[in-house]
């Protein structure tokens, strides 16, 4: 496992990814077919993979299942650094983080505790006993019902050193240019909005360049293209991806709730894997939403070659 200094030097270098959980048609946790995809993954040189995340259905696993995830990931990804989801209350996020880090994660994700809404005091006190309860570096997830002031992020990158990064899901750049400006180089910065790449220039401008791609489960070619003209200046590759893939695949992304999970899993079934069905209550790709999305990957040449 890497320690915390060298986990966030790996999460800056690069691009990262979700690799999504794969389930049988009794939805239980297909090992086989989830260590393929994650070695495949690793192929395309992802600074780290997010095993169990928000794209893995962190939300529907059950405590015990991402241990296993996370083992999964780690025998099957090579040097690539894996990062384990963990949340909910603090005493079910410390759990599932210490059985993560036995289980060989080399970080957690610290995702927003379920439903409610609290003070900053709250939220301070949650991460800080996450990350007192584990050695391994975390990096929180601003989102939702756990949004942290600048305050709050300076207030525990001082009292927690393991704490090695600040991922954001809201969408406020002028919030983000706070923290990135009031802490520097103490911690990493990653972008977490739904398919971040339709804000990866926003971000960049705020100091922001690294960020969480999910498409990188079925196109990550396109995706380390994209992410490599972002980083040179190359805007007119970046202005092409965003016409032919990205907005075309946003709008089909934004037909029903649920469907920032559900296309990502589409996306490997037009390429003729199969990475099982979502579980409730998430919803499937209809069979007129597949055949659209598969008009976007043909539009952009991209190859079915089955991982599996």
């Amino acid at each position: 496992m890497m320690n915390p200094i060298e986990l966030k030097k790996a999460v800056g270098s690069g691009l990262l990814s979700f690799p999504v959980t794969h389930f049988d048609d009794q939805l239980k946790f297909d090992e086989a077919k989830y260590r393929r995809h994650v070695e495949w993954l690793a192929g395309y040189d992802a600074a780290a993979l997010f095993a169990a995340g928000g794209t893995g259905e962190f939300f529907s696993l059950n405590p015990s299942e991402i241990p296993q995830v996370v083992r999964a990931a780690k025998a099957s990804a090579g040097n690539t650094p894996i990062i384990s989801g963990t949340g909910y209350g603090t005493s079910l996020a410390i759990e599932i983080a210490q059985a993560a880090e036995k289980a060989g994660a080399d970080g957690l994700l610290l995702l927003p505790p379920y439903l409610m809404f609290a003070e900053q005091a709250g939220l301070i006190a949650h991460v800080k006993a996450v990350c007192r309860s584990v050695g391994i570096g975390v990096i929180v997830y601003n989102r939702d019902n756990a949004v942290l002031t600048a305050d709050s992020i300076a207030r525990l990158a001082e009292e927690c050193p393991n704490l090695i990064g600040f991922k954001d899901g809201v969408g406020e750049v002028d919030k983000v240019i706070e923290i990135t400006t009031l802490l520097g180089d103490r911690l990493v910065y990653v972008g977490g909005m739904p398919t971040h790449e339709v804000y990866a220039q926003a971000y960049f401008a705020a100091g922001v360049t690294t960020y969480s791609s999910a498409v990188f489960n079925f196109v990550p070619a396109l995706a380390q293209r994209f992410y490599g003209a972002l980083r040179t200046g190359d805007q007119a590759t970046v202005d092409e991806i965003l016409k032919s893939f990205f907005f075309p695949f946003v709008a089909l992304r934004n037909r029903k709730k649920g469907y920032a999970v559900s296309i990502i899993k589409a996306g490997l079934r037009v390429l003729g894997q199969n990475p099982g069905p979502v579980r409730p209550p998430l919803t499937d790709l209809t069979q007129e939403e597949l055949a659209l999305l598969d008009k976007i990957v043909q539009a952009n040449g991209i190859e079915r070659t089955a991982a599996e």
